[in-house]
């Protein structure tokens, strides 16, 4: 049961690293970073509520904890995006992300003080084999070309926090209710959050541009499939496990670089990949048994 739920978790962060990459080309287009992440969001929004609708008797369920746990699962994925652009903004995308992927040391310290997990060395060794692997794929080990302002620092440790929060959000609506019914509050809230941060004007002009095709597959393979990959498969793993799971979305947003979007990596990123996907491998085999 487990190791079914890890691998739907890799998946999930499979389809992550593919929207940060298509992301990356929206970037490149022009369009804010904000504006990206609230199509990526809405799109997927779109698709839970007409998959909630579909079978509506069966997914309706009136319980205060489980909306509860949605919205803050919504906030923390809006939390998580918006933190995550303004740490680039301020520093640059390898502290962004190194800081951000801090997110299993702070679901491991909850589920420890909350009770849910116990500490042990391997899940610790797991936690600096991974955080490792980040620094290296990311470069965020060379001083000499890494700019670290406050701001910037202050806002990749929120990214990880909000990651850390959504985590613990969807793992506990998902034990009260059905994926459809979870997923549909926690993305209201991430757009209503969002809405309130992007410019109107470029959020209106992405329906006529000849863009929209990269929005959509945007929120439909970034959020939308993700999502539901993501939301199941935590039901069948501890939060821990599923937040260094999801490491491999930066081994598969270099990929998709490399392979589409013709950049190179050198021997020590190659190096930190390697060591993520071995620790990943590890706990997934751990898992199984």
């Amino acid at each position: 049961m487990k190791i079914s739920g890890v691998g739907l978790v890799m998946l999930a962060a499979i389809c992550w690293g593919i929207s940060g990459g298509i992301g990356d080309i929206l970037m490149d287009k022009g369009w804010d970073p904000i504006v990206i992440s609230f199509y990526r969001g809405a799109i997927a929004f779109i698709c839970f509520i007409a998959w909630y609708l579909f079978r509506f008797k069966q997914n309706w369920i009136f319980s205060p904890r489980l909306y509860i746990w949605s919205l803050l699962a919504g906030v923390g994925v809006a939390g998580n995006f918006t933190f995550y652009f303004l740490s680039i903004q301020a520093s640059s995308i390898a502290v962004a992300a190194t800081l951000m992927y801090t997110a299993p040391v702070f679901v491991l310290l909850i589920s420890f003080l909350l009770r849910i997990e116990r500490s042990t060395w391997f899940k610790w060794g797991c936690i600096s084999g991974v955080l490792m692997g980040i620094i290296l794929l990311t470069g965020a080990y060379n001083s000499d070309t890494i700019s670290v302002s406050f701001l910037g620092a202050a806002a990749g440790l929120a990214a990880g926090l909000s990651y850390a929060l959504f985590i613990f959000g969807f793992k506990n609506a998902s034990s009260i209710g059905k994926p459809q019914t979870s997923l549909t509050i926690a993305f209201f809230s991430f757009c209503l959050i969002l809405f309130l941060f992007a410019d109107n004007e470029e959020t209106a002009r992405v329906v006529t541009s000849s863009d929209i095709g990269w929005f959509l597959l945007l929120g439909i393979v970034g959020a939308g499939i993700s999502f539901i990959f993501y939301v199941i498969g935590i039901r069948r793993t501890t939060p821990t496990t599923a937040s260094m799971v999801a490491m491999v979305e930066p081994v598969t947003a270099s990929l998709f670089g490399v392979l589409l979007l013709g950049d190179h990596l050198t021997t020590i990123q190659l190096l930190g990949m390697v060591l993520i996907l071995v620790t990943v491998t590890v706990l997934s085999v751990k898992q199984s048994d």
